[in-house]
């Protein structure tokens, strides 16, 4: 087979595919009209047309003639559009996975053109990191947005202001103009909260059908809060020094029960200050427990806002925020199980390899990330790792390499290679996730060029499993060339490519073509055999234990979007009845309860009918399961711990399953790897280049891919941290 033409199907798509496809198509089209109508509200929103014209008659239908007050005109017009994209989202992503799961499909991916352009690296160095064309673009746009809203605010405001109206309310001209700049720059602010969150949903609908996951879109929440705590920042400060003008600094610590509320505004402000100065990058390295625990003050921040603004104004920023606490109470109710550990590689060079039991059920894609709790080390905090097995290849168990580099993996290594031969080898493990790519785009290239720094290599390492897979199943699926290029500091650290095969034992297939140089920087020749020891530790199950699952089935997106309607329609029921007849009685016109009461109250029903319907969904799911479950789990005899030479240590080797890694592998002592050299040598009209490594390595390659030597490089960067 041609390697410059598309790869064809496992199997012939039949025309139920077709209508699925038109079906898909449909949908992405319907939630491109639902985003623009919602983008276009922003736009409006400011305006004088639509606050003098729009607004009234929106009030009138949205408003005061139903059972929803003041809120419903926000609650409907900017909460609802983005519920529906998300279950639109979870309906298109059941479709495109059913259509994984039955076809083995490579699409053509060219290397010319103006959308491989936009792909590529545009910015490398600065506060920004590594950014394509298409992210420099929108977020243009989305800077532009938050000008036009500022700008049209002020337009808008600053004709109103008179000496007369000034004198009205004891105020200067420049005065009343602060004042209602520091509102307007706080409207102006929302605009980011509203966005804010959905990066960060582990479980979105939303990232995926642009091809995002929630670990590459973990910059984007970056940039975000940075504008959103510049812009919250100088709102604050703009009100201080208005009201030290005023000789009212007294009301820095007035609860309002009707208007906003000041001081619940400052502490919603401190508290995302905090979050801010914590999330530095040199604080967050050298701090990370403290960067870890200060991020929990989102709640306090997000509650005491709600208080500052009240209940009617935050929908406007909450769509995001909804589907956080959807998915952060998924994640709490899957992490309350504990999961069976079957085994730990224990390697010399500070690293180590859990390997779990899995459901067969559970299905995930390369490069996924698996989040780990050891309450043994600590019962708070959670570590995400890269998931190296393939869930084609080992459909039973679930593999995760951990690398001795902070104070948790450090105590969790020590754990591990201190286990002698009498200890009841017993661990308490809980997980959440796996999270990942809901496809695998790296079959779209001719080749693949992976380049690792240290433990970068292990989201290689399930895309080299994987491939493995596919080779032994498939005859008609072509595989694309690989070139793995590992850097290691010391010559102990060779032993993670041990990790490329499961412990089972395989032999690479004939049919995949990989290559792998290893570079070894700092030594010179290779370590003693001793110290390259491979210790395998088998611990001991308990009745509790459960293989990781998927918390809500294999039919996960279509009961999260089950999830997010069902939740959102019980909230309109009961606040609708509670507005009707409790807060607003028919028989009176005034409020029994005062602005913050009825902010509070919104919450707790929000709360209730998410915890409601995620729990039925939960247990339904983990009911019709258990059987399963329970039979992958059972009190076998654990042999004792038991060690192996590397492979590395002598090349001259008998015949083994890993005998032929051995041979398609290069290693370089001494040396650094000319990237540029090896990037340009390969051949392909389209050849993927993904790099997991230190910033240096990752700005080098792509420097490399964006600097028009070679239009067929396509860069890829794997989150290292």
């Amino acid at each position: 087979m041609d390697h410059k033409s598309a790869r064809v199907s496992a199997k012939t798509p039949s025309s139920g595919d077709e209508l699925k496809d038109v079906i898909k198509g449909l949908i992405k089209l319907s939630m491109l009209v639902i985003f623009l109508g919602y983008v276009f509200i922003w736009i409006l929103m400011p305006t004088l047309i639509y606050r003098t014209k729009w607004l009234p008659v929106m009030r009138t239908e949205f408003g005061f003639s139903t059972y929803f007050g003041l809120a419903g005109l926000t609650l409907f017009m900017l909460m609802f559009p983005m519920l529906l994209l998300a279950c639109l989202g979870c309906l298109y992503l059941h479709l495109k996975k059913q259509k994984t799961n039955n076809h083995l499909i490579r699409e053509k991916a060219t290397g010319r053109g103006v959308l491989a352009a936009m792909r590529r690296p545009m910015l490398v160095k600065g506060p920004l990191g590594i950014v394509s064309a298409t992210e420099l673009i929108f977020l243009a746009m989305f800077v532009a947005l938050l000008l036009w809203n500022f700008f049209i605010y002020l337009r808008n405001a600053f004709p109103m202001i008179t000496p007369q109206s000034a004198a009205k309310l004891h105020q200067k001209i420049w005065q009343a103009k602060l004042e209602a700049m520091a509102i307007r720059i706080g409207l102006v602010g929302n605009a980011c909260l509203a966005f804010l969150f959905i990066p960060v949903v582990r479980g979105s609908s939303l990232l995926p059908v642009l091809g995002l996951t929630s670990e590459s879109s973990i910059k984007y929440h970056i940039w975000l809060g940075h504008l959103l705590m510049t812009i919250f920042t100088v709102h604050g400060l703009c009100f201080v020094v208005y009201w030290a003008s005023m000789h009212e600094i007294s009301q820095m610590v007035t609860w309002s029960k009707t208007e906003m509320s000041n001081i619940a505004g400052e502490i919603a402000l401190l508290s995302g200050l905090v979050m801010w100065a914590t999330s530095y990058p040199s604080i967050r390295r050298r701090f990370f427990e403290v960067f870890f625990y200060s991020h929990y003050l989102y709640i306090i921040f997000m509650f005491f806002y709600v208080l500052h603004v009240g209940i009617a104004f935050c929908f406007i920023v909450l769509p995001g925020f909804y589907m956080f606490m959807v998915d952060r109470f998924l994640r709490f109710l899957q992490s309350r199980d504990n999961v069976r550990l079957l085994s730990a590689r224990v390697l010399s060079s500070n690293t180590a390899e859990l390997t779990f039991s899995k459901a067969k059920e559970l299905m995930y894609n390369p490069t996924s990330t698996l989040f780990v709790n050891v309450p043994s080390i600590s019962k708070l905090q959670w570590h995400p790792f890269t998931i190296t097995s393939s869930s084609n290849l080992e459909p039973e168990t679930l593999s995760i390499v951990i690398k001795s580099e902070g104070k948790w993996s450090t105590k969790l290594y020590k754990m591990l290679s201190t286990w002698d031969h009498d200890t009841d080898r017993t661990l308490s493990v809980s997980v959440e996730g796996p999270y990942g790519p809901v496809s695998t785009d790296f079959l779209r290239h001719d080749a693949l060029v992976m380049v690792s720094g240290g433990s970068g290599i292990t989201p290689f390492i399930s895309i080299i499993r994987d491939l493995i897979a596919m080779s032994q199943t498939t005859t008609t699926c072509e595989t694309p060339k690989i070139t793995l290029v590992c850097a290691f500091k010391k010559a102990s650290d060779i032993a993670m490519l041990d990790l490329i095969l499961p412990s089972s034992g395989l032999k690479l297939s004939s049919d995949l073509n990989i290559q792998i140089e290893a570079f070894i920087t700092k030594d010179n020749e290779p370590s003693d055999e001793e110290t390259q020891k491979i210790r395998t530790v088998w611990f001991k199950p308990s009745p509790s234990d459960r293989p990781i699952s998927a918390i809500l089935g294999p039919n996960s997106w279509l009961w999260l979007a089950a999830i997010l309607s069902s939740s959102f329609i019980i909230f309109l029921i009961v606040v609708g009845v509670m507005t009707r007849y409790y807060i607003y009685p028919i028989d009176q016109n005034k409020s029994k309860y005062n602005a913050a009461s009825r902010s509070i109250l919104y919450l707790l029903v929000l709360c209730v009918s998410i915890m409601m319907t995620s729990s039925a969904a939960v247990l339904w799911n983990k009911k019709k399961y258990k059987v399963e479950g329970s039979k992958q789990v059972q009190n076998v005899d654990v042999p004792s711990p038991t060690s192996s030479p590397s492979l590395w240590t002598d090349r001259e080797i008998e015949s083994t399953p890993k005998e032929s890694l051995v041979q398609c592998t290069n290693l370089h002592f001494g040396e650094r790897p000319d990237l540029k050299k090896i990037l340009l040598d390969t051949k392909g009209s389209s050849v993927g280049v993904m790099i997991c490594g230190p910033k240096k390595m990752r700005q080098e390659v792509a420097n490399i891919c964006s600097s028009g030597l070679a239009e067929n490089l396509h860069f890829q960067s794997i989150s290292f941290s």
